[in-house]
């Protein structure tokens, strides 16, 4: 009878790590709050060059499709779209996953498969004016994301 006890007090302070691991790593990240109002999100140096890169390389996809529309450059538009959709979130780290909040999660993975399901309607709609609404609604998750985080590295301790 003692065993069983021992057993689910363990298993119940088991349970309690694990939903605390959990939260910690999958749903809040690290955070804090930031003196303007956003979430700071706390990373180590090459993590936060990491999701900076990758913000650059969705601004620089941006401007790539909106020069190819007016071309109507379907190839172009297709190219850019897919140089970030979901294959290029496979670079990051889990680690660095671990790190970030669950909102700001979503926003990013949307944001991939927004690119992915605007290369696929450029190739098969060809349609610049229906390109250039996607790249409206895309970038409203761009907006979000700047107006609710910004990303910092931890403060030098002395």
């Amino acid at each position: 009878m003692k065993s069983c006890k021992l057993s689910w007090s363990v298993s119940g302070v088991l349970l309690l790590v694990v939903i605390g691991m959990a939260y910690k790593f999958i749903l809040s990240g690290s955070v804090a709050p930031a003196t303007d109002g956003r979430q700071s999100i706390v990373l180590e140096s090459g993590e936060r060059d990491l999701v900076l890169t990758e913000m650059r390389m969705f601004l620089s996809s941006l401007q790539r499709i909106t020069a190819a529309l007016p071309k109507e450059d379907m190839p172009q538009v297709i190219e850019a779209a897919r140089a970030v959709g979901a294959a290029a979130q496979q670079a990051v780290p889990g680690s660095l996953m671990g790190k970030l909040p669950l909102e700001f999660k979503k926003l990013g993975f949307d944001t991939h498969k927004r690119f992915d399901l605007l290369a696929l309607d450029a190739e098969s709609l060809g349609d610049p004016q229906h390109i250039l609404q996607q790249l409206a609604e895309l970038t409203q998750n761009c907006v979000a994301c700047h107006a609710a985080y910004r990303i910092d590295v931890p403060a030098m301790t002395k």
